[in-house]
């Protein structure tokens, strides 16, 4: 098989498996979120387009299921993707697909508050405060970023963060007397 070969059979596959996201079967839709898991990055740009076009709610969650299980290929491009495109339904999901990827979603997450739009940087820190407890150091070492709105926006996050994120907040604070 050739490698054009080799890529449509892939193509097929994935474009195969987004449509049993969709499945009424719960078994077949988790089976569809692990194989496109499996296929990993090549996925990403079809399930991005999956949930920017989803007519409802349960193909977007399991399209940003499935981003959020393949990982770290998925961050970059899922950042871009809500940058692009303004549909709330589409950030929502996205910012809980990024939340779910952990701490490697982190850094990534802070850089993108560098935006003058107010709710994408909402949606990026809901990410980080699903994320929680590996977001505090980040968080913390960007308290006195160069960048006004990301500096305010690390507050925030950390403030929203709660328990967790206060007392950086506080001791910060305590340091600056």
């Amino acid at each position: 098989m050739s490698d054009a070969d080799g890529n449509m059979a892939v193509a097929e596959k994935i474009e195969r498996e987004i449509a049993r996201l969709s499945d009424p079967s719960l078994d077949v839709r988790h089976a569809a979120v692990t194989a496109l898991r499996e296929i990993g990055e090549p996925a990403v740009v079809p399930l991005l387009k999956e949930l920017a076009g989803a007519g409802d709610n349960d193909r977007r969650w399991y399209a940003a299921v499935a981003l959020s299980r393949i990982g770290v290929p998925a961050i970059t491009p899922l950042i871009d993707a809500m940058k692009a495109n303004p549909a709330q339904a589409f950030r929502r999901y996205g910012a809980a697909a990024l939340g779910e990827m952990g701490g490697a979603a982190v850094i990534p997450l802070i850089d993108a508050m560098a935006t003058d739009e107010a709710e994408l940087r909402g949606y990026l820190s809901q990410a980080l405060c699903r994320i929680g407890e590996p977001a505090i150091e980040p968080l913390r070492q960007r308290l006195h970023d160069a960048d006004e709105i990301v500096r305010s926006c690390v507050t925030l996050t950390l403030w929203k963060l709660g328990e967790a994120g206060v007392p950086v907040i506080v001791e910060d604070a305590e340091k600056e007397k």
